[in-house]
């Protein structure tokens, strides 16, 4: 792949899952709460999109960070499941896991891919 694609395909899949998250949150329109109630509540749900949007925007350069952010968000939910796992076992639970623990350690491997075609070009150009 060309050095381009691996900056910037971690960063559309990125803004993607973001976006897909982001869809879960519109659960809380249509259940009776008030003006007030949805509000908050969207934006509770919003938080962890609006966080990795936050992070992707700052460190939109520094991919090993952004790889790491992955990481973190990947660990995070898994132990988010396994808790619940413990206190209420149900099978699907396990696709939870691979469904957005997995996104994250693949967007992770490619963010680490991209800081590490970007150090490989800086030791070229030297």
């Amino acid at each position: 792949m060309q050095k381009k694609t691996w900056f910037w395909l971690p960063r559309i899949i990125t803004i993607i899952l973001i976006l897909f998250i982001t869809l879960f949150s519109l659960d809380v329109f249509g259940n009776g709460l008030s003006l007030f109630q949805v509000i908050l509540a969207f934006i509770i749900h919003s938080l962890p999109s609006i966080i990795l949007a936050l992070i992707l925007i700052i460190f939109w350069k520094k991919s090993r960070v952004l790889g790491w952010m992955w990481v973190g968000f990947g660990v995070l939910y898994f132990l988010f499941v396994v808790k619940n796992l413990i206190f209420n076992f149900q099978f699907y639970y396990f696709s939870w896991i691979l469904e957005f623990s997995g996104a994250a350690f693949v967007m992770a491997y490619l963010f680490f891919r991209a800081a590490k075609n970007t150090s490989l070009r800086a030791k070229k150009s030297k």
